[in-house]
């Protein structure tokens, strides 16, 4: 599920920001495709884009925008009964958004059934293992290309 993106800030500073966070409960589809259209709403006034992804009970969310607008979002997402253990594992200025067609770009994972083959590195279990840094922003690199290749296959 993507939305398309129009408004793109050219002379402003921009943030880059990667999340984790835990939901507070179970929640069907049809309330992920309701927290999704809000954040799209949110995000399109705030002229924020990223991504969303939700495995297992966890968020990982990507968000670029103006530092004050992120901020902002930041504060309400802190806020919001639906997360907890709300965690920011990078937070850095950004040169050129990544994300620009999308105002909140969303990929629900599969959740894990069984244990992984031996070797196999889990990206997502990187990013919520809050790792040392290199880790993170690894995983994260590695998150975001996912992402883009399964949404440019669509």
């Amino acid at each position: 599920m993507q939305q398309q993106h129009h408004s793109v800030e050219r002379d402003e500073a921009l943030k880059s920001l990667v999340y984790a966070s835990t939901a507070t409960r179970q929640f069907s589809d049809a309330e992920l495709d309701e927290l999704l259209r809000q954040a799209r709403e949110r995000n399109e006034q705030l002229d924020i884009t990223g991504m969303l992804t939700f495995r297992d009970g966890k968020f990982v969310q990507f968000l670029e925008g103006t530092p004050e607008h992120i901020d902002e979002l930041m504060r309400s997402i802190r806020a919001d009964e639906r997360h907890r253990d709300v965690s920011v594992l990078i937070e850095e200025p950004l040169a050129e958004r990544q994300f620009t067609s999308w105002t909140m770009g969303y990929e629900r994972m599969r959740d894990i059934q069984s244990a992984p083959p031996a070797g196999f590195r889990d990206t997502y279990a990187d990013l919520d293992s809050h790792a040392d840094s290199a880790t993170t922003a690894r995983a994260a690199r590695e998150l975001a290309l996912w992402f883009k290749v399964r949404s440019g296959r669509r």
